[in-house]
């Protein structure tokens, strides 16, 4: 993942993990992943993240992967968008772009 992808992925994650109120410790185990390398992912020491790694972020969020990634829609993370936006889900994985 670029540095500015990663930068901005880890912001979101580290933001919804506060806002449900939970330590990274929670997080990590909730995740599946050990504390120490949840502490390193946030803090954005691990940059070479692995797909199944931001899967387990994803779902320790509470929210799809695709929701995690699009960082250009202004939805509220965990909700579904208003019936005038909403996007088929085979739709929605065609517009997931991924950088390489």
């Amino acid at each position: 993942m670029a540095n500015e992808t990663v930068k901005r992925l880890l912001a979101r994650v580290r933001e919804l993990r506060e806002a449900r109120g939970l330590s990274q410790e929670a997080f990590a185990e909730k995740a599946g992943l050990t504390y120490k390398y949840y502490q390193h992912v946030e803090a954005g020491r691990k940059r070479d993240i692995r797909v199944s790694t931001v899967q387990k972020l994803a779902k320790a969020c509470g929210v799809e992967l695709w929701e995690l990634l699009n960082f250009d829609e202004a939805l509220q993370l965990g909700e579904d968008p208003p019936a005038e936006k909403a996007v088929s889900p085979a739709k929605r994985r065609r517009k997931l772009k991924v950088e390489r």
